[in-house]
């Protein structure tokens, strides 16, 4: 088989691989999209969800851009919460339980609906390079497929080994095959390469576990969804459950730390902070008499039961002894054990802020690659990389987002400046301006800037002004309606609310915390007409923009005074040992990460204040 030369070549179809080879296509690129198992796009590997704290921002910025991932979600949802409501608007984080099965056939669905975007099943085995630029790849079947750029998002799968107790093998995941070549040849063209470690707990029968005994934790009774788009929330909805263990637990934990990869030393690499293993947790928190354990299903009608938190590498029969002395799993049975996975990835501090690598030209790493973890983490960098490959290719100024527009952007300013040494999990206190990047005005955000890119349709553009209308026509007539003390007192009074004394307008009633914008429409008939012609999404958006007006004002201010030296360009190859001025960590920092702009330098560990004011001394001009 002879292939025609492509202008992008994605390999690997997760998250990442996806969201980027979907950009691209739809951005006019003629796109491949190369994975070793067509039957296994955008598996969910670990837990059957997307979105979560800080993750449902990441999705439902990936939706205000075009992508995919929301709209898929919502196709395949079981189950929709909007976690932290109980805090400020700011925090609020949608999640998804989701039917694995469906999601990956609903994401094959879209990528075959794409006119410029082909599929093949294959596995890359090598880079074509020519001079510093690379020409394409070479395939297992021996295939050289010509392509102007390459994106990168082979997940875990590069080298990767599997462990179970004291038995390891070669593989990506259990039952297919590692990924092997690709990490030596790019050692052997300059990339830093280094091993992360991550994991996945057991797939439980649900048919033999006791529900009876386990806490059920239903979703949402008025459920949202992701998308901007028209996509339908859920009608029904199947309940997730909490279970616990116990000492008993932990003490047939520790039978197997012998025998554990991780403490005996065969695993090398670091695994994830924030989502550990349920060994390294008895370990590290010994004085806990217990973990919550989030026991999920995988789809709308299977028994495969995911149990969140029970993560593990421990021989299978002290995991499966462990589980049946937790309250409601005493008989059960698995599908499948837990296992931990080691494999390659390349330090970020590699690529631009396009996710292109500063080695090779117009070679683009996205996802676990880069050392982070998660789905919406990987769909975000792809989408990212896959845009910013045909932009480049069109001969197009690059797409980046900065700190101040969207959790993407400070996720890939953190990776290329800061880099990893663990995998990189997003969280809300990950980004500085947060009541600025809330989830309910994502596409207020990023919609109008994928819009001129040409990634977000007229339909998208279209939806959001008569939104943004609509917010417009809601504020100026709650600013405009004031009530009277004697309108008002005695609904005051009812709602355990001060008392009025003199007329007030409506907008100030609304700064206090316990009154809602929906109750106190009742004290207007005009608000009443007004808030009923309007979707739930534009009135939670009126009142959010009313009651935190002072704090979103603050930000942009804060933000604005950051970003007159955010900008400040730094040029590319300067030698900073010129400047003795700096500090030499300083000097050494910015001669081996090479930020672009003065303020991408003050994000850098060991960068100091006073550095930058000599940077600034020296190319602010």
């Amino acid at each position: 088989m002879q292939f025609e030369p492509y202008d992008i070549v994605v390999v690997g179809a997760g998250h990442a691989g996806a969201e980027a080879a979907a950009a691209a296509a739809r951005l006019g690129c003629r796109v491949l999209l190369v994975t070793q198992m067509l039957d296994t796009i955008c598996q969910m590997s670990c837990n059957p969800a997307m979105g979560g704290v800080a993750k449902g921002q990441i999705v439902r910025e990936i939706d205000a851009l075009g992508g995919w991932s929301g709209i898929v979600t919502d196709r395949s949802a079981i189950q929709f919460r909007m976690l932290n409501q109980s805090k400020g608007p700011a925090m609020w984080s949608p999640r998804a339980q989701c039917d694995r099965m469906l999601f990956s056939l609903n994401w094959r669905q879209v990528l075959e609906s794409i006119p410029n975007l082909a599929l093949w099943q294959d596995e890359v085995t090598a880079l074509t390079v020519d001079g510093n630029a690379v020409s394409g790849v070479v395939t297992r079947m021996g295939h050289t497929v010509p392509a102007r750029a390459v994106v990168l998002t082979n997940g875990t799968f590069l080298n990767g080994t599997i462990y179970i107790g004291t038995e390891s093998w070669r593989g990506g995941r259990v039952g297919e095959a590692p990924a092997i070549g690709l990490s030596d040849q790019l050692r052997d063209l300059g990339f830093e390469v280094q091993r992360l470690k991550t994991g996945t707990p057991v797939r439980v029968d649900g048919r033999t576990i006791d529900f009876s005994k386990l806490t059920e934790q239903p979703g949402d009774e008025q459920p949202a969804k992701f998308s901007f788009s028209d996509t339908k929330p859920l009608s029904s909805q199947r309940s997730c459950y909490l279970a616990n263990t116990n000492l008993h637990t932990h003490d047939i934990l520790r039978t197997g730390f012998a025998q554990s990869p991780m403490f005996t030393g065969r695993i090398q690499g670091r695994g994830p902070r924030y989502c550990p293993s349920i060994e390294d947790k008895i370990d590290r928190f010994a004085d806990k008499d217990h973990h919550q354990l989030f026991v999920e299903p995988e789809g709308w009608h299977s028994q495969s039961w995911y149990l969140n938190g029970f993560s593990s590498s421990l021989p299978i029969k002290v995991q499966l002894a462990a589980l049946h002395s937790i309250s409601g799993f005493e008989h059960a049975r698995i599908f499948k054990p837990g296992y931990a996975i080691e494999y390659d990835y390349f330090p970020p501090t590699q690529l631009g802020y396009t996710l292109e690598t500063k080695i090779v030209e117009n070679l683009y790493f996205a996802g676990q690659i880069n050392g982070t973890t998660g789905y919406e983490e990987a769909a975000c960098q792809g989408l990212m990389a896959g845009v910013n490959a045909a932009l480049k290719l069109q001969g197009r100024a690059p797409f980046v987002l900065g700190r101040t527009q969207a959790y993407i952007g400070v996720l890939i300013d953190d990776l290329v400046t800061k880099g990893v040494d663990e995998p990189y999990r997003m969280f809300t206190s990950r980004a500085e301006y947060r009541i600025l990047l809330r989830q309910d005005n994502a596409d207020q955000r990023l919609t109008p800037l994928a819009h001129a890119i040409g990634l977000a349709d007229d339909d998208r553009m279209h939806c959001l002004e008569e939104k943004q209308h609509q917010i417009a026509n809601l504020t100026s007539i709650v600013q405009a309606t004031s009530v009277s003390p004697t309108d008002a007192n005695e609904w005051l009074e009812a709602h355990n609310s001060a008392l009025l004394s003199q007329r007030v307008r409506l907008d100030a009633l609304l700064l206090r915390p316990e009154l809602g914008l929906r109750e106190l429409a009742v004290l207007s008939p005009v608000v009443v007409d007004a808030v009923a012609a309007v979707s739930d999404e534009v009135l939670q958006e009126v009142e959010t923009s009313i009651k935190y007006q002072r704090y979103i004002e603050k930000e942009q201010e804060v933000a604005s005074r950051i970003l007159k030296f955010e900008d400040i360009p730094l040029p590319a190859g300067y030698d900073y040992f010129q400047l003795s001025a700096l500090s030499y960590e300083c000097r050494e920092k910015l001669n081996r990460y090479r930020p672009v702009t003065i303020g991408q330098a003050s994000r850098i560990s060991g960068v100091s204040p006073a550095d930058i004011s000599v940077l600034l001394l020296t190319f602010a001009r």
